[in-house]
């Protein structure tokens, strides 16, 4: 094998196992967060939030990553995985190393039995500490679509 195919395939490779915290942009980040909930990937989901993280839905308040994990993780990730989420409208706004990025969502599902047609909205704060972007906060709410 010559020595351009190896280093190619050793960059894709590396790229592919790299944690979604490594993203070159916040909303990237946040976007290999929720493929990961939806390919039910419990460890690249948690990479891509920091340890304090606090994430807020329907009244309540997960205060850190190992909270969110042990509770709402599970759930998440199989709903996520019979769904569809559309993103309708996206916005960033960067202040130095930290980001936020807002989103109005389209899901479509099935939960309990039950089908499931919700307008969502999500606000994400996220940091950088050098190339890694890490989500801090997540406050998502939803309503039912007419």
């Amino acid at each position: 094998m010559n020595m351009n195919k190896l280093f190619a395939i050793a960059v894709f490779s590396a790229a592919a196992a790299s944690p979604a915290s490594h993203a070159a942009e916040a909303k990237d980040t946040l976007a290999a967060f929720h493929a990961a909930l939806a390919a039910g990937d419990r460890t690249r989901a948690l990479e891509a939030l920091a340890p304090q993280a606090v994430i807020y839905e329907s009244g309540y308040v997960e205060r850190s990553r190992d909270e969110y994990a042990s509770h709402h993780l599970g759930g998440d990730m199989a709903f996520a995985k019979t769904a569809t989420r559309k993103v309708l409208k996206q916005s960033e706004h960067l202040a130095g190393n930290t980001a936020i990025v807002w989103q109005e969502t389209e899901t479509t599902g099935t939960a309990r039995g039950q089908a499931v047609h919700v307008l969502g909205t999500e606000t994400a704060v996220l940091q950088k500490q050098g190339d890694a972007w890490t989500i801090v906060h997540i406050h998502w709410s939803s309503r039912k679509a007419k």
